[in-house]
């Protein structure tokens, strides 16, 4: 099979070995795949035939040995820590979800990663009905599920974004208030879903309500966070701070995510798509910030 790989001068194309599923796996024809700030930002430049990739969706082509998951033909959207970009991908089944037919595959792709933080991270929050709930780059890929997925559960949404261009389309989605970081706040917050990391998570933890909740979900900054607990003053040293991680298994998750899609009470938001030929390109652009929510890769015929 073909697969993107991972060398010095960045992802190419080239021949990998096929993978071979394990009894509870289904082997997967891949027909698009999105890309994540961090499997890209982190990824190691070195070659080899190890293939990496989170996020696939396509069609079943065998189905698990031990009679779990769908059946062979299945539309389905995948997760795992790695075997996504490429040709074929061997599965867990409890990681998949069988993809509505008039749900597209490029679409169902933009899913996993982004889509499952996102709303595992909003769980974690407890109830957030009627409640100020900030959300930190929230221009890019798990950001624009987060502001969805808030305003679906009765917050008061505040969307902090780097420019005003980033911000384009997220009051449609549900923001309530825009703004340009933590500082901006008008009023102390009592949930954070930050994806930024460093001077930013500080600067949110610092405004929490008591008993507010800030989940630490992504270091897009790529800084250290600093918090100095005497400037976090009495109110804010009661809130928590927590050290989000996605768990598994993905598949109920994405099953719901899916079903939200198909009513059209959420949108995946892809701001780049293109033939995996390009998939470089892509990388570059994300990392730049050149792109507002997901990057999806086709894999064509």
């Amino acid at each position: 099979m073909r697969a993107l790989l991972n060398g010095p001068e960045g992802l190419y194309l080239a021949a990998a070995p096929d993978p071979r599923p394990r009894a509870d796996q289904a082997l997967v024809t891949v027909a698009a795949v999105s890309l994540n700030f961090g499997e890209i930002a982190y990824r190691s430049a070195t070659s080899g035939t190890r293939v990496s990739g989170w996020d696939a969706a396509g069609i079943v082509t065998q189905a698990a040995a031990d009679g779990s998951g769908p059946p062979v033909g299945a539309r389905v959207v995948t997760f795992g820590w790695g075997g996504a970009w490429a040709e074929l991908r061997a599965v867990d089944t409890g990681n998949l979800a069988v993809v509505p037919d008039d749900v597209d595959l490029g679409i169902a792709s933009a899913l996993p990663v982004a889509g499952v933080t996102a709303l595992q991270a909003l769980r974690r929050l407890g109830s957030v009905l009627g409640r100020r709930v900030l959300i930190t780059g929230a221009s890019g890929g798990v950001g624009r599920f987060a502001v969805q997925l808030a305003a679906l559960a009765g917050a008061h949404v505040i969307a902090s974004v780097s420019s005003a261009q980033r911000a384009a389309g997220l009051r449609e989605l549900g923001a309530a208030e825009i703004v340009s970081g933590p500082a901006e706040l008008t009023a102390p917050v009592y949930g954070v879903l930050d994806n930024v990391g460093g001077a930013q998570l500080a600067e949110a933890f610092y405004r929490l309500e008591p008993d507010g909740v800030a989940q630490a979900i992504g270091r897009a900054a790529r800084e250290v966070t600093v918090i100095d607990f005497e400037v976090a003053g009495t109110n804010s040293a009661r809130g928590r701070l927590e050290n989000f991680n996605v768990a598994t298994p993905f598949g109920p998750d994405l099953a719901l995510l899916l079903q939200l899609v198909r009513d059209g009470r959420l949108t995946a938001q892809i701001g780049w798509r293109g033939s995996w030929e390009q998939a470089e390109h892509a990388a570059d652009m994300l990392l730049s910030r050149q792109i507002t929510g997901k990057a999806v890769l086709d894999l064509g015929s």
